[in-house]
């Protein structure tokens, strides 16, 4: 059985392969920027819809294999935060979220043909200790543009962790796939061994 994963995101890449899963990892081209100004639902929802639209996008493409699109969406104090465009906006976004709780919306959707076979949203909620401008120059130099692929401008898995007072939610969620129900989904269906 087939697996697709319609994402350029490297951390799901590597999340999935690290755990054993078969799975092709394929950028979905979908036109993120406009899904979401013409959506008008809450995040949770837009994080799904956008998940949806990746996996489709490869399902219709490739109508035989079970296709998992992933979204996140980044949001605090009601504003929605998109991936920085470049390091200064990276450092603005680092600013905004300084001190602040916030939440990591990620969804999943799995579609085979035409077919939902599975959707899975969850929340975690991190709360950024407060950052001082030097503490933010030396973070954004040592990270680097990698940062312009992270939501939020911060990694985790790396020095990212030094950012935070408190984090409330799965790990794996958190770098932006539901690792453990997906693979218990994924058994559930035949698509790994159980």
């Amino acid at each position: 059985m087939q697996l697709i994963l319609a994402s350029a995101s490297t951390a799901r890449r590597d999340m999935l392969n690290r755990a054993g899963v078969p799975a092709t990892a394929l950028a979905s081209g979908v036109d993120e920027a406009a899904i979401k100004a013409s959506f008008s639902g809450p995040p949770a929802a837009l994080a799904l819809a956008l998940a949806q639209a990746k996996a489709q996008s490869m399902a219709t493409q490739n109508p035989a294999a079970i296709v998992i699109g992933a979204d996140q969406l980044l949001v605090c104090n009601g504003q929605t935060y998109d991936k920085p465009a470049s390091l200064a906006q990276a450092a603005t976004h680092l600013r905004q979220l300084s001190g602040q709780t916030h939440e990591l919306i990620t969804a999943i959707c799995i579609i085979q043909g035409n077919t939902v076979l599975w959707q899975h949203v969850e929340s975690p909620r991190l709360t950024m200790r407060s950052l001082s401008e030097a503490f933010i120059a030396t973070y954004l130099a040592a990270e680097g543009e990698a940062l312009l692929g992270c939501v939020g401008a911060y990694r985790l898995e790396g020095l990212g962790a030094q950012l935070f007072a408190r984090i409330e939610g799965d790990y794996f969620t958190i770098l932006g796939l539901s690792l453990l129900p997906l693979l218990g989904f994924l058994r559930g269906c035949g698509a790994l061994a159980g």
